[in-house]
């Protein structure tokens, strides 16, 4: 009985009408610093911070009760804090900018053990139940530490170390345990890319080499290979790499500053800083559309009537100098099933907003209608319109996407197979743009000399012509292999062996703001992960339900950037903080209360506004946050021509 109540607790804690009302319940004072950490105990009745002013405190938030407030021994700002499962929540573990990690017996009030092992800044603690009297730190030295607090032993030993992957610049910035599955470590670091370990595989292969007769005799190939195959899997937005060289010109910073999983293990979350947030899925993995795929990965035979091959794996579309190829030859319309009549108004309502230039209400009514609909090509290249008119970070490979799943559902979708060719060029894949724009004129001929065509045919070959003015951009006709020449950021040949097979995201949430904090959290929000939250730079945080994608939420949480946001572990409460020196309580507000005055109404106004700031120039970014008011600041993605609709009429086309 008690179980049973208990799940349906979970599952409806976090429903949609608590989500509208969620408020400020109360302000925790006591620090005197930014509090940079927030931890929940396991059965939810203590809350533990730590700040700038190298305290550690416990509170009792449900009565709003300061418990015990210790100083820790750091003797700089607290970045990480975390219970000891199995302790009974006696010990806490806080890692600080001075590189310690310390140990505190909370009973006692008392550091009990200090850790000086990293070199630079620790940034994360990770604990996991399955392995009692251990846990796991990140720093800025590049190295994931282990832990082991049995008497006999009080460790560490390096369990990852980057700098052999990536050279002496990397810097490890978060990490977390698998819930679930408790031998599964995710890292962020320096870079876009997330990195999947097999703790218990990386164990056994360093016990082995232990073993083995020539354990003495180090050679060269023992160098080579610190983890053992399949020991790791790396996760990336598939835009991303392609983009780090801008990135790199315009001063734009990418680093994960968190991860965590969903509830049931499936699910890695992201936190990209100088991006967005992003969602991938452990279970059906997809290799990325555009990014570094090895031509060998393609047979001629895979993509067959613009479908794609079904091995979970392949996107199925060729993007290299072999052959892009979508079907041969003029197929018949597919049918395509009507929409029942509520979807139709859905989408007629999004078509409307289209008109009007709303491109994120438009969608967002789309990605509803989707959610409901996930058959229907022309909600895909109906929305993938309205990314390509939006161009915030990330929306042409989104527009991408839905492009060739419109295809694939619909090989004749005419305007699909046009912006796809659009996408391809204003995603930089210029030889490829061209492929699938003649490709397009095959398959369209009375198309061939549209305006639409012709702007198109024009921006690819004055691309075409600049880059052989400049033909060290992408040497061997492929996406640029992200090497650097400098020895202290040199990527191994392991290193670019697992960026190459990189596994693509599911989804993508926008509207927040990361470029100002290294630490800024995204979580998963309700027992069953229905809602994603984030912090952000504006000083709101921002709440997205995880299926649409679509923004449902922003709260004003801080006067200056939210970087702190923990669930409750079973109720609709969440615990926030960022620069000012408190921590704040949120709940489903009485609907009797007056009106919630945290609540940001214009969340679309609040969204571009975000997109503007990760894309301004580093010093207006710092003077905008010392009050100034910056006018046009430039918006997010490459321009693009207009004319893509123009031999198509508008988007809103009729269900044929």
């Amino acid at each position: 009985q008690e179980r049973g109540a208990l799940g349906f607790e979970r599952h409806y804690h976090v429903t949609d009408p608590f989500i509208r009302r969620l408020g400020l319940e109360a302000e925790l004072q006591g620090h005197s610093g930014c509090v940079n950490c927030l931890e929940w105990n396991e059965k939810g009745d203590l809350l533990a911070s730590g700040s700038d002013d190298q305290h550690t405190i416990v509170w009792d938030p449900l009565h709003h009760k300061k418990l015990l407030s210790m100083h820790t021994g750091h003797t700089a700002n607290i970045f990480s804090v975390k219970f000891l499962p199995h302790s009974g929540d006696r010990i806490l573990i806080t890692g600080a900018a001075d590189s310690k990690v310390h140990v505190h017996d909370l009973t006692v009030k008392e550091t009990i053990h200090m850790f000086g092992d990293h070199t630079n800044r620790v940034k994360r603690i990770a604990t996991a139940p399955m392995w009692p009297n251990t846990f796991w730190s990140a720093a800025e030295d590049g190295l994931i530490r282990q832990y082991d607090l049995r008497e006999n032993s009080k460790r560490s030993e390096v369990l990852i170390d980057l700098t052999e992957y990536c050279g002496q610049l990397v810097e490890a910035k978060c990490l977390t345990v698998n819930p679930q599955d408790n031998n599964y470590l995710a890292v962020g670091a320096s870079g876009p890319f997330v990195r999947l370990y097999d703790i218990r595989m990386i164990h056994n292969h360093r016990k082995s080499m232990k073993q083995s007769p020539s354990a003495g005799v180090h050679t060269f190939c023992d160098r080579q290979k610190p983890l053992p195959d399949g020991a790791a899997q790396y996760y990336v937005a598939g835009h991303l790499p392609v983009k780090l060289p801008d990135y790199n010109n315009r001063l734009r910073v990418l680093v994960a500053t968190y991860v965590t999983f969903s509830p049931d293990g499936t699910e890695l979350l992201v936190n990209m800083g100088g991006e967005q947030v992003y969602l991938f899925d452990l279970t059906y993995k997809q290799r990325p559309y555009t990014f570094l795929l090895p031509k060998k990965c393609h047979s001629s035979g895979e993509v067959q009537n613009g479908k794609t091959s079904t091995n979970g794996v392949s996107n199925g579309i060729h993007l290299h100098s072999n052959g892009f190829r979508l079907s041969e030859g003029r197929a018949h319309v597919s049918p395509q099933v009507e929409l029942p009549p509520y979807l139709e108004r859905l989408k007629q309502q999004a078509n409307e907003a289209f008109a009007c230039q709303l491109w994120t209400q438009a969608i967002q009514l789309y990605s509803k209608a989707v959610q409901k609909a996930p058959n229907n090509a022309m909600l895909y290249g109906n929305r993938a319109a309205a990314y390509m008119k939006r161009k915030w970070d990330g929306d042409h490979y989104d527009a991408l996407r839905d492009c060739l799943k419109a295809i694939s559902l619909n090989p004749c979708h005419l305007k699909a197979h046009f912006r796809l060719a659009r996408c391809l060029f204003e995603l930089k894949y210029v030889a490829e743009a061209l492929e699938c724009l003649d490709d397009f004129k095959g398959k369209f001929p009375e198309q061939a000399h549209s305006s639409a065509c012709d702007a198109l045919d024009r921006d690819i070959n004055a691309a075409l012509f600049s880059k052989s003015d400049n033909a060290e951009d992408k040497k061997g006709g492929g996406p640029i292999r992200l090497r650097t020449t400098g020895r202290k950021d040199s990527i191994s040949e392991d290193e670019m062996v697992l960026r190459e097979r990189s596994y693509d995201y599911k989804f993508r949430y926008c509207g927040h703001c990361n470029t100002t904090t290294d630490i800024k959290e995204a979580n998963f929000f309700g027992s069953n992960a229905q809602y994603i939250v984030s912090g952000s730079d504006d000083g709101s945080f921002f709440i997205w339900e995880k299926e649409t994608t679509n923004l449902v939420r922003v709260l004003q949480g801080d006067e200056s950037i939210v970087n702190c946001l923990q669930p409750h572990p079973s109720y609709c409460f969440l615990a926030t903080s960022g620069i000012d020196p408190v921590v704040r309580l949120w709940n489903p507000r009485p609907e009797s209360e007056t009106l919630n005055g945290r609540v940001v109404v214009d969340m679309e106004g609040a969204s571009q506004a975000n997109q503007r700031r990760m894309n301004a120039d580093p010093l207006e970014v710092m003077l905008l946050n010392m009050g100034y008011r910056i006018t046009g600041l430039t918006s997010g993605g490459a321009g693009g021509s207009d004319d893509e609709d123009s031999s198509e009429g508008q988007v809103q086309c009729r269900p044929s």
